[in-house]
């Protein structure tokens, strides 16, 4: 289907005759805004020169498979997790506290994938660092806050329970 349609558009455009000025004019005025970058680009630096191999990283068991394969089974174990103590009907504190630990282990994670993707650390050095460490003084808040809140109130269960039924 699509090298009919493609044969079909090559006629039509040999039969249009050659790009002209005017026909560029049309199509450019069809466009209503300019293209503008939201940010401007970074500094472009070049280390080396052409024939120089790329390095290649250590290996590590932290990162790659591993890394990949221990975030899809904490994200698997979130699903009996959550569902396990409305389902029994009781509520217990250790797994509530599982829960919560898991929770915020999945988060962290995440958020760190997020980082290590989206902010190059040879681009920008200083902002990753501040992202890293951001995200860190963030975990350990939150896990303080979790702590404070399964031992001194009602817990994360009993609040959904409580929530849900609101």
């Amino acid at each position: 289907m699509a090298s009919i349609a493609r044969t079909a558009l090559l006629r039509q455009s040999a039969a249009a005759g050659p790009v002209t000025r005017q026909s560029m004019l049309r199509a450019a005025a069809f466009h209503t805004t300019a293209r503008r970058s939201l940010l401007p680009p970074l500094p472009q630096r070049v280390e080396g020169t052409v024939n120089d191999p790329a390095p290649v990283p250590e290996p590590s068991p932290s990162h790659g498979s591993y890394h990949w394969t221990f975030d899809r089974l904490v994200a698997a174990s979130l699903i009996p997790l959550s569902v396990a103590p409305f389902a029994a009907g009781s509520l217990n504190p250790t797994l509530d506290a599982v829960l919560c630990a898991t929770l915020l282990i999945h988060s962290h994670t995440g958020f760190q994938n997020i980082i290590i993707d989206y902010i190059p650390k040879k681009r920008t050095p200083r902002a990753r660092k501040i992202f890293t460490w951001g995200l860190n003084a963030a975990t350990v808040v939150v896990g303080l806050a979790l702590y404070e809140f399964e031992t001194t109130d009602v817990g994360l269960t009993e609040a959904i329970k409580r929530v849900w039924k609101a």
